[in-house]
């Protein structure tokens, strides 16, 4: 395993690109108990303004749980595996009611993704990312 921490413009090519390729992803945040609580999600990634986002039912568990930490968000890990190929990022997320941030969201989701339904209850969950986690094949030493 090896670790990366942005420098976006520094992103390693493959790693980029297995970001942008279309997989599914775990997403866990931490309830008020501490417990961590994992759901699959779709995350993309935003170089132009260094994050991730993923959308959300505002009335979510994992938006809750967000919300329950704080003005300042929570941490958060996202991973996606391809058989061998496999990459996590950490972050702290913090959910984003205004239609400007979710429209932001909207828009990267469906350039990795598809266009999402409409959904009047959306909320964007800005991932800030710390760093990258990744086999050796996406990040070398």
């Amino acid at each position: 395993m090896a670790s990366f921490t942005p420098g976006w413009e520094a992103l390693p090519e493959a790693l980029h690109d297995f970001w942008t390729e279309r997989h599914l992803l775990t997403l866990t945040t931490l309830r008020p108990d501490g417990l961590p609580h994992t759901v699959p999600v779709g995350v993309a990634l935003d170089p132009e303004q260094e994050c991730a986002w993923v959308i959300s039912s505002g009335g979510s568990r994992k938006v809750r749980n967000l919300l329950a930490a704080g003005i300042e968000g929570g941490p958060v890990t996202a991973c996606q595996v391809d058989g061998r190929r496999w990459s996590t990022i950490e972050g702290t997320a913090v959910v984003h009611h205004d239609p400007a941030a979710v429209a932001r969201a909207c828009e990267r989701y469906a350039g990795r993704y598809r266009q999402p339904r409409p959904n009047p209850d959306r909320v964007a969950l800005r991932i800030d990312v710390r760093r990258f986690l990744a086999g050796r094949d996406l990040l070398p030493d």
